[in-house]
This record gives C-alpha cells, sequence and structure tokens, in this order.
C-alpha cells in the first residue's frame, strides 16, 4: 500500500505535463468528505490516504505518495437532485430562497449561477417542487459548498480580505483630511486580488 498524506488543491504550481501524466483515482463525494480513506488508482495501485483531520478532497485536487507521484482526483457522476428556476415565471430569488430553506436544515448543497444540487431525497424534492421548482434527478459530479469557517471553502477563497481605504477630502477649506474606512471584505466581494 501506498502512503498519501499530501493534497495540492486543484494542482497549482505544477506543471501542465506532470498533470498530464499523473494517475487518476476517480472517487464520490461519500469517499472525497473523508480525511481517511483507502483507494486504487489508475496504475492499479492501493493508496491509503491520510490527510489532516478536517480535509476534503475536491475533483482536480492532486493527491501526492510517499514516493513522490502524483494522482489527479476525478469526482465520479453520482445520483443528485437538480433544482431549477421554472423557465416561464421563475426568478433566481426562488433558487436563493430554496438554498436558504435547505440551508436551515444542514443540507449539503453545491451552489450554481443557475441550479442547485443536493444529494437525493424524496421529502426535499417535495418541499422544492411545492416552492415551485423543477427538481430532477441526475448522474453529476457533486461538490458541495466547504461552509463559511472551511479552510480553503468551496467556491470562494476561505479568507476574509483586509483593506485599508483612505480617502483624501479637499473641502475647499485648503486643507485635506483623511477618512480610514477600515473595511473588511469576506469572498466575493468584487475585488480583484
Amino acid at each position: 500500500m501506498l502512503t498519501v498524506n499530501k493534497l495540492i488543491s486543484q494542482g497549482h504550481g505544477l506543471a501542465p505535463v506532470l498533470l498530464k501524466r499523473a494517475a487518476t483515482a476517480v472517487l464520490d463525494w461519500d469517499t472525497r468528505q473523508k480525511s481517511r480513506f483507502d483507494t486504487e488508482d489508475s496504475q492499479g495501485r492501493t493508496l491509503g490516504v491520510f490527510l489532516p483531520r478536517g480535509s476534503v478532497v475536491r475533483g482536480g485536487d492532486v493527491l501526492v505518495a510517499e514516493d513522490g507521484s502524483l494522482i489527479k482526483v476525478i469526482a465520479t457522476p453520482q445520483p443528485v437532485l437538480v433544482v431549477r428556476t421554472c423557465p416561464e415565471h421563475g426568478t433566481p430569488l426562488d433558487l436563493l430562497r430554496a438554498a436558504y430553506h435547505l440551508g436551515n436544515r444542514h443540507v449539503q448543497l453545491e451552489v450554481q449561477p443557475d441550479h442547485l444540487h443536493l444529494e437525493p431525497d424524496h421529502v426535499l424534492a417535495d418541499m422544492l417542487r411545492h416552492m415551485h421548482l423543477i427538481v430532477t434527478e441526475e448522474l453529476a459530479p457533486f461538490e458541495p459548498e466547504g461552509g463559511a469557517y472551511a479552510a480553503g471553502g468551496h467556491g470562494g477563497h476561505g479568507h476574509a480580505h483586509e483593506h485599508d481605504h483612505r480617502h483624501q477630502h479637499d473641502h475647499g477649506h485648503g486643507h485635506g483630511h483623511a477618512h480610514d474606512h477600515g473595511h473588511v471584505h469576506g469572498p466575493g466581494c468584487g475585488h480583484d486580488h
């Protein structure tokens, strides 16, 4: 068994040629949300994955084995509920409302610009249909949000950005003064970083 204890998020910093040559491991969400698991890669090697507690493996991440070999993770398609707004009379607010209600139930949820993914649940599907949303079951990779406090949270930076906004104003008195707003912006604040 080959031990794996390092993960490179989305293979950042690795040369494309290395990623192209890497073995692959096809994993479902149940496995990828664990920090310790056994699996087999595309070269037939048995891998013992031992990542820091709380680690989540995403499709596109690269595992690094103790011998230095790289294993690219592929998120396997699995049954998911796909939630969309009604094309005739729905609005984006309908999806926001659905995400709110699912979040109140602590449902793992993948948020996309025009749809939501969640694991199949007939009770939740009925609730969403009563909200006039279109719910279908499909096979797709499942990449739920990591949560606001997750390290390297999915879909965001996983950390807050502090900006020191100082503005000079001259109100016609011949002397300017500064305003220090000390804003703290979270992920998705509209700034390029």
